[in-house]
């Protein structure tokens, strides 16, 4: 049997937050069930001080590094070694939210997936900046995964 049917891509963002991993493990079994592909993006901004450190201008380099781990230990973290699903990663520097909505206007995205507070959110918050500015913004259908 073969299909015409096109690659579709679901971009979700992941900043090494658990409400983040939870987001992807969401986004690899939508995947799962639909045959689409995984876009996992992580972005950072200097001055960035998350991840435990403040980050100098001359230390660029360094954070493109600490954010392909922390994007990499996360997608192994929720989908293993093997994943079932096509996952590619993408590191990019700016805002979070101007990123992933860059991504989703990609023809190729189906669903723009976030968790609801990252590692900046506020303990008591009910949605984070990012998740609120993507839902807002977004030329694609956002999911914002909360809570267990």
């Amino acid at each position: 049997m073969t299909t015409d049917r096109q690659a579709r891509a679901i971009v979700v963002g992941v900043d090494g937050s658990e409400q983040s991993r939870r987001a992807l493990h969401w986004a690899v079994r939508q995947a799962e069930l639909t045959g689409d592909t995984v876009r996992a993006v992580i972005a950072w901004e200097p001055p960035f001080t998350g991840w435990g450190a403040d980050v100098p201008a001359s230390g660029e380099k360094a954070m493109d590094d600490i954010a392909s781990r922390v994007l990499a230990e996360s997608v192994t973290k929720v989908a293993g070694a093997e994943p079932t699903v096509g996952i590619s990663t993408r590191v990019a520097r700016g805002t979070p939210a101007q990123v992933l909505l860059s991504e989703a206007g990609e023809q190729d995205v189906v669903l723009l997936v976030v968790g609801s507070r990252g590692i900046g959110g506020f303990a008591g918050a009910l949605l984070g900046s990012v998740g609120q500015h993507c839902a807002q913004h977004a030329p694609c259908p956002v999911l914002i995964v909360r809570g267990d």
